[in-house]
Formats: structure tokens, C-alpha cells, sequence
């Protein structure tokens, strides 16, 4: 048997191996743009047959598809869906900017498949075309662009959102668990007036939520669709109503609320929505990356550092200091969110780089904002579960640094002034005492006074 098989396109013959699924256009591709390894993720491709799906459907509701092609079709995109077809789809992002090629790698994936389920064998473009069929009512102008639109809303829905209420809910059960833990706040560095570790555990827990907040308020725009503007926005060769019908289908196969974007243009010439979206993953990167390094710091030591909290030992080590421990888990999540930050600035770019009716770095755009969404959930995902769920409170630690801070005299400002307290801390800090024999030696103030209005508890407001 031969390890290949001659397929014909409006250019002439093509030579593809016989065991893949695309056609000619995609074996052309392959020659054109050998350029880098980078490959949308699986998510894409199976957002594509879903799309595809979804158009046969709305194609024999409009009977612009013969009921039987239309079946094949369905069930071959349905394959497609489900990973069938993965190793199928061979071509890197850096393609032209409609993303015509992954486009028609999925038309012909899908009409080969479908043919194959109809008795022919690969590559007959008969009964079903990749192009008359599969590709009905549409262009890769309308479709690429839904389909990053479908996969956006699918991936920070079922990736995204689980992972950072995962991790919203971790945050908050060690707020309530350290509720009552007195330590010394910081500003500037430098240390501050008491507070409680349950405080910082809240901060972080409603940072989190803030950001899931922000996603919520990015899907309205995701959810409409360009789907029926084919070739720049005019819905040329679609039938009226396919639009309607297609969300229609969609949200059957979805149970996502996809709607018509009334104006197909503003949805294929530009992409702010997707932009909207990464600018919510960029402020959430910004928080976790806070969110990291406040704990690192705060976990630093065990001997030498602050040592306020116990990062739980995640069974790595140093490859020269035996037994050493290190916030691990913290660091990749930092990591993680500088390539959420980098990507949005491709983002960024690429939404303003459209031309007229079309926006021509699609491929790019939607690479580095699934990009942005994966590394973000399982990021946090690890963060909760390796870290933020085991991490424990060093409470002989916390309460030496709340007896021994200088600034627990701030409390006495309303009684003395605020120049008087002044000395008091300067006093401390010159004689290396607590800020209790400051005031005391300086005669300013009596022991039981003190005690009665510097009270740490009540300071940190509990």
C-alpha cells in the first residue's frame, strides 16, 4: 500500500500522506509557513467542530445542506470535537492572519471523515466537499473568528473559573481558620500597626473573587458571535436566518447563550471583546503574582527570614544544601502570570493590528489568550492545593514580633501627641527596648495607662 495519496485543488495535484485527514490546502500550508513548533491547543480544534456542527445543523434547517451530507458532516465534526482528530491538525499559529489554513484543515478533516463514513475512501471530495459542504454559508473571515470566540467563553468557563474559585475558596477558609491571629502589618517594608493574618487571608480571597467577577462581566461581548458575515461582514452566500439559527444550534450543543452580533462587521474587523477578556486575565495576573510573593515573603526563613508563615514542604529541595526548603509552588505561579502579562500585550497589539474589514493576526491573538487562561488555571490550582490549603501560621513568631513592634505606640497619639510619641519610639529605638519602657523611662505616661490604651487586639480591631 502506498504511504501516500494524490489530492487535487484548484492548483493541481498534491501529494499528502495517506493516513492523515487534511487535503491539499493544509498539505500546501505545511510548505509555506515552516515557521516555529507553536500549535493552537486541542481546545481550539475541538471548539472547530463544534462550529461546524453547529453550521450543518443550521444548514438543513435552511436547506442549503442535503440531509444526508448534512449527517455526515455532523457526525464527523462531532468526532472532532470529542479529539478524534488532534494528530490531524499539523500546522503552527504563524499563518495568515484570517486563519484560513486551520480553517480549512478542519473542512477537510471533517469532509474526508464524513466521505469515510459514507463508503469513500480519503481524499474523493465526494459526496462531501470541504469547501461546497463543510464550509457552507461561510468564510474563514466569520468562522476562525467565532470559533475564538466559542473556545474563550468554553475554556474560562470550564478551565478558568473552577480553578480560581478553587483557590477563592482555599484563601478563605485560612482567613477564617487565622481570624484571630495578631500580626504586625507592613507599609513601605517597614513594620506597621497590628492586624490579624486573617486580614491578609481576606485581602487576597476577595482579590481572587474580584477577578472571576471580571470575567463574568467580559462574557456579555464574548457570547455574540460574527458567525453568517462571511465575506467582510455582508453575509454573502448565507442564507437569511443562518446567523439565528447557527447560535441557535450552538447554544443546544453548548448550553452557552451565544447570540448574533448584529453588526458582523464590528465582529470580524475587530476583536475588543477578546481583548476585554485578557484584560481581566491580566489584572488577575497581577493579584496572584501579589498574592505569591506576599506569601513567599511571609513564609521566608525558617530561622532568618520573617518566618510568619510555614510554606508546606512540597518534597524538593536544593541540589547543594541538603534539606532545604523553598516556596516552589509560589514562584511558578509567579511565573506563570508574567507570561499572562507578556501575552496581553500581544493581545493588545494584535487587536489593533486589523486592517479595514478584517482583522489579520487572529491566529496570534487566540494563542497567547488560551494561553493565558490555561497557565492561569492550573497555576492556581496547584497554588490552592500544594500551598494555600497546608500553609500553617508561626504563632510564636508572629506574637514575639507583636510584642517587640515599636509602632503599638501609635495608640497612645490621641493622649500624648503625636511629637511626644515620637520620642517614645526614638527612645526605644536608641536603647533597644520596647516601646513600654520608652514611654515609662520618659515619664511621659504610667504602666497602667499604657496598658489600658495599648492594647494590640484592640488596635487590629478585634
Amino acid at each position: 500500500m502506498s504511504s501516500t495519496r494524490i489530492e487535487r485543488d484548484a492548483f493541481g495535484p498534491v501529494e499528502i500522506p495517506a493516513d492523515r485527514y487534511w487535503g491539499a490546502q493544509t498539505q500546501r500550508a505545511l510548505g509555506v509557513f515552516d515557521i516555529g513548533e507553536e500549535r493552537f491547543p486541542a481546545s481550539l480544534i475541538h471548539a472547530f467542530g463544534l462550529q461546524k456542527m453547529a453550521a450543518a445543523r443550521a444548514n438543513m434547517r435552511c436547506g442549503a445542506l442535503d440531509a444526508a451530507l448534512a449527517d455526515a458532516i455532523i457526525s464527523a465534526a462531532g468526532e472532532l470535537r470529542d479529539g478524534g482528530f488532534d494528530a490531524h491538525f499539523p500546522l503552527t499559529i504563524w499563518q495568515t492572519g484570517s486563519g484560513t489554513q486551520t480553517n480549512m484543515n478542519a473542512n477537510e478533516v471533517i469532509a474526508n471523515r464524513a466521505n469515510e463514513l459514507l463508503g469513500q475512501p480519503l481524499g474523493t471530495k465526494s459526496p462531501v466537499h470541504p469547501n461546497d459542504h463543510v464550509n457552507a454559508s461561510q468564510s474563514s473571515n466569520d468562522s476562525f473568528p467565532t470559533v475564538m470566540h466559542i473556545v474563550t467563553v468554553l475554556e474560562l468557563a470550564q478551565r478558568l473559573k473552577p480553578s480560581l474559585a478553587l483557590l477563592r475558596d482555599s484563601l478563605q477558609e485560612k482567613a477564617e481558620a487565622f481570624e484571630d491571629v495578631l500580626k504586625i502589618a507592613r507599609t513601605h517594608l517597614m513594620d506597621a500597626v497590628p492586624m490579624t493574618m486573617g486580614r491578609v487571608f481576606d485581602t487576597f480571597a476577595r482579590q481572587v473573587a474580584h477577578g472571576i467577577d471580571r470575567i463574568d462581566a467580559a462574557m456579555p461581548r464574548l457570547l455574540s458571535l460574527p458567525q453568517g458575515g462571511t465575506a467582510a461582514g455582508t453575509g454573502l452566500n448565507a442564507p437569511p436566518g443562518f446567523d439565528a439559527l447557527f447560535c441557535e444550534e450552538l447554544r443546544a450543543l453548548t448550553g452557552h447563550a451565544f447570540t448574533p452580533n448584529p453588526s458582523k462587521f464590528e465582529g470580524m474587523a475587530a476583536h475588543d471583546a477578546l481583548v476585554e477578556a485578557s484584560g481581566a486575565l491580566n489584572v488577575i495576573a497581577t493579584s496572584l503574582i501579589k498574592i505569591a510573593n506576599d506569601v513567599r515573603w511571609l513564609g521566608s526563613g525558617p530561622r532568618c527570614g520573617l518566618g510568619e508563615l510555614k510554606i508546606p514542604d512540597d518534597g524538593l529541595t536544593s541540589s547543594i544544601m541538603p534539606g532545604k526548603r523553598n516556596p516552589t509552588i509560589a514562584e511558578v505561579l509567579a511565573q506563570a502570570c508574567m507570561q499572562v502579562v507578556g501575552n496581553h500585550a500581544v493581545v493588545t497589539m494584535a487587536n489593533a493590528s486589523g486592517n479595514f474589514e478584517l482583522n489579520v493576526a487572529k491566529p496570534v491573538l487566540i494563542a497567547n489568550l488560551l494561553q493565558s487562561i490555561r497557565v492561569l488555571a492550573d497555576a492556581s490550582r496547584v497554588f490552592a492545593t500544594g500551598l494555600v490549603q497546608g500553609v500553617e501560621v508561626e504563632e510564636a513568631r508572629l506574637a514575639a514580633n507583636v510584642a517587640n513592634s515599636l509602632l503599638l505606640a501609635t495608640a497612645l497619639n490621641p493622649v500624648l501627641g503625636y511629637d511626644k510619641v515620637a520620642s517614645i519610639t526614638a527612645e526605644a529605638v536608641a536603647k533597644g527596648i520596647t516601646p513600654r519602657e520608652a514611654a515609662l523611662s520618659l515619664g511621659l505616661i504610667d504602666g497602667e495607662t499604657y496598658d489600658r490604651i495599648v492594647d494590640a487586639r484592640k488596635m487590629a480591631g478585634r
